[in-house]
């Protein structure tokens, strides 16, 4: 009898434990080409971005000029989806994107005129709003009588760009097999142990929130500056500070740079989540740098709201 009443707990332990990982919230995934695959390719633009000459993937020509890719992302998917990840495809994702770029070559600045700089990169994050970029880039050896592919899988945070898990490998020898099916293959037998990286990554922001970067800049005709004392009882940037430490997950930020004309913090913990409206929704640098510029129009600063991508986000003082 006490046998079976150890064994009956255990059995309910074990109920208790499968249910709280299947009600476990799982990240949001995007599969993209790694942008060395894209480089290799020639499916890159080199761009400059306020000063910042860099290459850019051109994904969009990626999956039309390479019959290859979409099945391969098709085929990454389905196992994601098979072990209860979702997994947002990166063609629909561009629709958006593209649908949206009318309104966004129309919006400028209410004083300057200048246009929003924004990459397409950073627009598709936007668009897309996954928690995290699975990377994938691969190649095939071929010695005439049979194929191997060798792939790198790596998982980074669509918030910061930051690397949170790699996976790599090299498939069985295969005789016939197409691209997407040997890449399924040899990605299969060491992605349970990558996802599960990837999940407690994602459980650890749910704890400790996760990293944004904001900045503070000043309008050059600002009759005041982030030294100001006439806005409280310290000055502007020690306010900023302040409401820095009350809104950050357990006062969790660092200052970078405080100059009398800006201000920069990165590893800023925010959190997962806020409720609105009586509905609980993911918080992104955009939503809650809002509170900040609601702040400090409060003590009477003008301020202007930019973001990049999902996880950056700058409020320029003075003037809209």
């Amino acid at each position: 009898m006490k046998l079976q009443k150890q064994i009956l707990v255990l059995f309910n332990t074990l109920l208790v434990i499968n249910f709280s990982f299947s009600q476990a919230k799982k990240p949001t995934l995007m599969v993209v080409p790694a942008d060395t695959w894209c480089y290799e390719n020639g499916y890159t633009q080199t761009i400059d971005n306020q000063g910042v000459v860099k290459d850019i993937p051109l994904y969009q020509m990626a999956l039309q000029r390479n019959s290859d890719l979409a099945l391969v992302i098709t085929q990454i998917n389905g196992l994601l989806s098979e072990r209860g990840f979702s997994a947002k495809d990166l063609s629909a994702e561009l629709k958006k994107v593209e649908a949206k770029n009318a309104e966004q070559e129309l919006r400028s600045s209410k004083n300057t005129g200048s246009e929003v700089s924004e990459t397409p990169i950073d627009a598709l994050k936007k668009t897309a709003k996954a928690d995290i970029i699975l990377e994938m880039s691969w190649a095939i050896t071929d010695n005439g009588l049979e194929k191997q592919v060798t792939f790198i899988l790596r998982g980074l945070d669509a918030y910061t760009g930051k690397q949170i898990a790699e996976t790599s490998g090299t498939g069985a020898p295969d005789f016939s097999s197409p691209l997407p099916i040997l890449l399924e293959e040899a990605v299969s037998s060491r992605i349970d142990k990558f996802l599960a990286s990837l999940q407690t990554t994602f459980d650890g922001w749910f704890e400790k929130g996760r990293e944004v970067n904001l900045g503070i800049r000043v309008w050059d005709d600002w009759e005041y500056d982030l030294e100001s004392d006439n806005f409280g009882d310290d000055e502007l940037s020690f306010l900023i500070e302040n409401w820095l430490d009350a809104n950050s997950v357990n006062g969790s930020y660092t200052t970078m740079d405080a100059e009398a004309t800006m201000m920069s913090f990165e590893q800023v913990r925010i959190p997962m989540t806020y409720e609105r409206n009586g509905k609980i929704r993911g918080l992104d640098a955009r939503n809650w740098a809002k509170g900040l510029s609601d702040y400090l129009k409060d003590l009477g600063i003008v301020n202007k709201l930019t973001i990049r991508g999902l996880g950056e986000a700058t409020l320029y003082l003075g003037s809209k």
